[in-house]
C-alpha cells in the first residue's frame, strides 16, 4: 500500500512540475506596472495622465516578430504593409531581428484571431497587429499573455489593457473635419460623409468625432452617409451615387479615399466645396489646384508609418525597456491656404501616397522610394 501511495505521489509531481514549470513562466512574463517616463519619451508619449507605463521581463535577441495585418484593399493598408517591410529592413532594426512576418487576412476577423493563435504557437516574441474588431480578440489576447507573446495594436486598437496600444487621436480627426465644415458653413447645411470600413475602430471614432461636433454645433446639418472603405475606387462610386440621389451637398468629409471623391464630385460636374479629409497626396493636389474654384479642404490623418512606431515598441518592450501601455501619435495637419508644393504634397508622386508618413520624435522617416520599392505580399 505504501509503495503504491509512493507511486501515485510520484505521478502527480511528475505531472505537477511542469504546470508548475508553466505557471510560473507565465507569471514572470507578465508586465511590470513601474514609473515614467518611457525610455524613449519624445517618441513614446503616454496617451493620457493616467496611462500605465509597462516594462516587459527582457528577452534575449534577435527576436521573431509577426505583423497580422486584416483588410488590405486600400492604399493606406498597403503603405503600411510596405512601410512595416521597410523599417524591418533598416539596419539597426534588422540586427534585432531573427524573423518578420507580414500576414494580411482581409475583413474576416475570425482568421485574423487565427492568424495571431499561429504566431503564438509559433513561439513568436511579439504580434504587431490592426485589428478588424476593438472587442473580439478576447480569447487571443488572454493566450498571448499567457504565452509571454507581447501584442502592440495599432491604428485600429484592441480594447484591453493586455496589449500595448499605437495610436493617433481618431476622434479628434473627425472632430477637425467638423469644425472645418462648421467653419465655411456657417448656417449649416446638406453634408456627405464618406465612412471607411465597418466595424472598425477608427471608422467608429472618426464617426463619432464629425456627429458630436456638428450635432454640438447648433447649426443644422443633414448628412448622408456612405460606405467608401477607405479607397478611391469605392469611395468614387459611393460618392457618385450619393450625388446622384441625394446631391448636390454644401460640404463634405471622408476618412479615406479622397481622391476618389473629389473625383467624383469633378465627373458630376458637382461644384466644389469645403472639404475636410485624410491625407493622401492625390487629394491635397487637388486642393491645391482648386482651392480657388471652391474646394477648400482640410487635409488632417496620420501616415501608415505608425506600423514603424508598433515595430519600435514591441522592440523596446522586449529589451526590457519602460513603455506606456497606450502610446499618442502626433497628427499630420494642413489647411487651405497653407497647402505647399514638395512639402504637403508631391505632383509627381503617385496620387496614392500618403503624406506625412513620418514620426521624426521616433527617428522615423521614410522617402516615397524606399516604401514604394517594398511589396504588399504576405511574406
Amino acid at each position: 500500500m505504501q509503495k503504491v501511495k509512493k507511486a501515485k505521489l510520484a505521478r502527480i509531481a511528475a505531472f505537477s512540475a511542469p504546470a508548475l514549470i508553466l505557471f510560473c513562466g507565465t507569471a514572470g512574463a507578465e508586465p511590470k506596472i513601474v514609473s515614467g517616463p518611457a525610455a524613449d519619451p519624445g517618441c513614446m508619449v503616454p496617451w493620457a495622465a493616467d496611462t500605465q507605463f509597462l516594462q516587459y521581463p527582457k528577452k534575449n535577441g534577435p527576436y521573431r516578430i509577426a505583423l497580422a495585418n486584416g483588410y488590405i484593399a486600400n492604399t493606406w493598408r498597403i503603405q503600411m504593409v510596405q512601410t512595416a517591410k521597410a523599417y524591418a529592413a533598416q539596419p539597426d532594426v534588422a540586427a534585432k531581428l531573427k524573423e518578420f512576418k507580414v500576414v494580411s487576412t482581409g475583413e474576416d476577423v475570425p482568421a485574423q484571431i487565427s492568424a495571431i493563435n499561429n504566431f503564438i504557437d509559433a513561439g513568436y516574441d511579439a504580434v504587431v497587429v490592426n485589428a478588424q474588431n476593438p472587442t473580439a480578440f478576447g480569447p487571443v489576447i488572454k493566450r498571448a499573455k499567457q504565452a509571454g507573446v507581447i501584442l502592440v495594436a495599432f491604428d485600429n486598437i484592441l480594447d484591453t489593457k493586455d496589449a500595448i496600444n499605437v495610436n493617433v487621436d481618431q476622434k479628434g480627426l473627425g472632430v477637425i473635419w467638423a469644425d472645418w465644415l462648421i467653419k465655411h458653413l456657417p448656417n449649416g447645411g446638406k453634408v456627405l460623409e464618406v465612412r471607411g470600413v465597418a466595424g472598425t475602430s477608427v471608422d467608429t471614432d472618426r464617426h463619432n468625432g464629425i456627429h458630436e461636433t456638428l450635432d454640438a454645433s447648433g447649426k443644422k446639418f443633414t448628412v448622408t452617409e456612405v460606405v467608401g472603405k477607405w479607397d478611391d475606387g469605392v469611395a468614387q462610386k459611393a460618392t457618385a451615387d450619393a450625388i446622384a440621389t441625394n446631391g448636390p451637398f454644401d460640404g463634405i468629409t471622408a476618412q479615406g479615399g479622397d481622391t476618389g471623391v473629389v473625383q467624383a464630385m469633378i465627373d458630376a460636374k458637382h461644384p466644389f466645396v469645403p472639404f475636410g479629409g485624410e491625407t493622401e497626396n492625390g487629394f491635397r493636389k487637388f486642393c491645391a489646384a482648386h482651392a480657388a474654384d471652391g474646394l477648400k479642404c482640410s487635409s488632417a490623418g496620420t501616415g501608415p508609418a505608425q506600423v514603424a512606431v508598433a515595430i519600435k515598441t514591441a522592440i523596446a518592450a522586449l529589451e526590457g525597456q519602460v513603455v506606456p501601455q497606450a502610446i499618442k501619435l502626433p497628427t499630420a495637419l494642413v489647411s487651405d491656404p497653407d497647402f505647399k508644393e514638395g512639402q504637403d504634397y508631391y505632383p509627381t508622386q503617385s496620387d496614392n501616397f500618403f503624406v506625412g508618413n513620418s514620426f521624426p520624435t521616433c527617428g522615423i522617416n521614410f522617402t516615397a522610394q524606399e516604401i514604394m520599392g517594398q511589396s504588399k505580399e504576405n511574406q
